[in-house]
C-alpha cells in the first residue's frame, strides 16, 4: 500500500520534475495541429471568432434568443453561450484525447526510458492554450458588443484550476484504460455531446423542471460554466465554498486517476 501511495504521489508530482520535457511536449502538439496551415497559429483566433459571429447571427439576429439574466446583466446570447462553450472545448478536448494518450506513443512504453506518467500534461496545457485563446477572443468580441469587461473576469483561472486537476485525473484513468479497451474512444465523443446538452452551456438550469435541475447539477460543467459567467460576464464574485469543494474533491480524483494509472502501467507493453 506505502509503494502504492508513493507512485501515485509521484505521478502527481511529474509535471514539476520533469517541466522541460512537459513544455518542450506542449510546444509540438499546439505546433503540429497547425503544421502545414498558411496562417498557422493565427488560427486560434480566427476560428473562436468565426463561431462567435455565427453564434451572433443564428442565435442574436436570426433566432432572436434571449437569455434570463438576474441583476441586469448583459443579454447578449452569443457572449453566454460562447462562454460557456469554452469551458466545454476545454474538458471535450481532453476527455476525446485521453484514451489514446498511451495507445498512440507505444515506442515511449516499449523502447525507450520515459515518465509515462507525464503523457497527459502536454493534451491538457495545449487544451489549456486554446481555451486562453477562445477566452482572449471572447474578451476582445465583449469589448466591441458590451463594451468593458467587469474586473472579475481576473479570476477565471481560479474558476478552471479545480477543473483542470479533474482532468488530470481523467486523464490518467482514461490513458491507462485505454491500452486494454480500445472501445472506449468510441464512446468519449458521445459523452462529450451528452455532457454538453447536460449542463448549462446552453440552457439556464434555472429554466428547467426540478427533476432536470439536479440532473444538470451533478454534470461538473455546469458549476463551472455558471461561475465562468459570473466572473466573465456578470461582475458576480465566485462561490469560493463550492470551488474550494470542487477543488477538494478534484485532488482526490486526480490522486485516484495516478493512482489507477500507476498501477497498470505495468501491463501496457505487453498489450501494445
Amino acid at each position: 500500500m506505502g509503494n502504492r501511495f508513493l507512485s501515485a504521489a509521484s505521478a502527481l508530482g511529474a509535471v514539476t520534475r520533469h517541466g522541460s520535457l512537459t513544455w518542450e511536449m506542449t510546444k509540438r502538439e499546439v505546433l503540429g495541429r497547425y503544421r502545414g496551415a498558411s496562417l498557422g497559429l493565427i488560427w486560434t483566433l480566427l476560428g473562436p471568432l468565426m463561431m462567435v459571429i455565427v453564434y451572433s447571427v443564428a442565435f442574436g439576429e436570426i433566432l432572436r434568443a434571449k437569455w434570463p439574466v438576474m441583476g441586469g446583466g448583459t443579454s447578449n446570447f452569443a457572449l453566454i453561450l460562447f462562454a460557456g462553450l469554452i469551458v466545454h472545448g476545454f474538458f471535450a478536448e481532453c476527455l476525446m484525447r485521453s484514451p489514446m494518450l498511451v495507445v498512440s506513443n507505444p515506442n515511449y512504453v516499449k523502447r525507450i526510458i520515459f515518465p509515462l506518467e507525464i503523457l497527459p500534461w502536454p493534451m491538457l496545457l495545449s487544451a489549456l492554450f486554446h481555451f486562453t485563446m477562445n477566452l482572449v477572443v471572447f474578451t476582445l468580441v465583449h469589448l466591441v458588443l458590451e463594451g468593458p469587461l467587469p474586473s472579475t473576469i481576473v479570476l477565471v483561472p481560479l474558476v478552471i484550476l479545480p477543473m483542470l486537476v479533474l482532468l488530470s485525473g481523467l486523464a490518467w484513468f482514461l490513458a491507462a484504460l485505454g491500452v486494454y479497451f480500445r472501445d472506449i474512444n468510441q464512446i468519449t465523443g458521445p459523452i462529450a455531446t451528452a455532457m454538453l446538452f447536460l449542463s448549462s452551456a446552453i440552457i439556464p438550469v434555472s429554466a428547467l423542471p426540478d427533476t432536470y435541475q439536479k440532473i444538470f447539477h451533478l454534470n461538473p460543467l455546469t458549476f463551472i460554466i455558471d461561475e465562468m459567467r459570473n466572473v466573465a460576464l456578470w461582475g458576480i464574485l465566485p462561490n469560493w465554498s463550492g470551488l474550494a469543494w470542487y477543488l477538494f474533491f478534484s485532488l482526490v480524483f486526480a490522486y485516484l486517476g495516478s493512482l489507477w494509472f500507476q498501477s497498470t502501467r505495468r501491463g501496457f507493453a505487453d498489450v501494445l
